[in-house]
């Protein structure tokens, strides 16, 4: 991961340089210039950039606004009061010094995982993949494409189609789950899967999916990891307890 910080302290340059060599895989450069960091920025785009505030006559909320799109920004700073904007900003996450290593490394894991979901985005959507299942008394092709999400049902799961009409098959949520590639689907509860890419909006407790006018629940066992899948909880979460 290719990262430039930009402080107007030396010291707290030095710690985000000693914590991005123990994680070992983040290539840092740094800068106590905003304005010289804010044109490296531009000319090299990076995938991360740790800024501070307060910065003597600048002000790293103005930087901010001026970062390339794409660029993932996590605040840097000792004044708590910033937060909101940072979360305006949309900021992965804000780092009040002085922090620890276990909080930086949190907040760069944040990175990564949402690195990780722009990347499966970005990939063609299944082509032409498929899982097989029993459906009555035939082996049925079902495309990975066309599955919005599968609900339990008794003895039964009920497989909703894009464009067809559901799929009822007795088969498990456990063996079906292992048909389905992982990166792309998840069991969000007892009673559901859904894929990921589908997902329009989500907090803790329910879900959202395109095209579809349905809200799911997410069970009390799966919300954490639900939420590490997602993102781990970008700054809007912090900020919003109740989501």
């Amino acid at each position: 991961m290719k990262c430039i910080a930009i402080d107007d302290e030396p010291v707290a340059l030095g710690i985000i340089r000693q914590f991005c060599q123990r994680s070992g895989d983040i290539e840092l450069i740094t800068f106590t210039d905003p304005v010289e960091g804010l044109q490296k920025v531009k000319d090299m785009h990076p995938d991360l950039v740790f800024l501070d505030i307060e910065m003597g006559g600048f002000n790293g909320i103005d930087v901010a606004r001026q970062l390339p799109a794409g660029t993932f920004l996590i605040f840097t700073t000792a004044y708590a009061e910033f937060a909101v904007d940072g979360f305006d900003l949309d900021a992965v996450d804000f780092l009040h010094k002085p922090f620890s290593y276990n909080r930086f490394e949190r907040a760069v894991e944040k990175v990564k995982r949402l690195q990780e979901l722009q990347r499966l985005q970005a990939k063609p959507v299944f082509a032409d993949e498929e899982i097989t299942l029993k459906v009555e008394y035939k082996n049925v092709k079902i495309r990975l494409a066309d599955i919005e999400y599968i609900e339990a049902m008794d003895n039964y799961i009920r497989i909703i189609l894009t464009s067809d009409k559901p799929v009822l098959s007795q088969t498990s949520m456990k063996t079906v789950m292992e048909l389905l590639p992982a990166e792309r689907f998840m069991r969000i509860h007892k009673s559901y899967i859904v894929p990921l890419h589908k997902i329009a909006s989500y907090n803790r407790r329910q879900l959202t999916l395109h095209h579809r006018n349905v809200e799911l629940p997410i069970g009390r066992v799966y919300a954490d990891e639900f939420m590490k899948r997602m993102n781990l909880l970008p700054i809007k979460d912090v900020l919003h307890k109740n989501l």
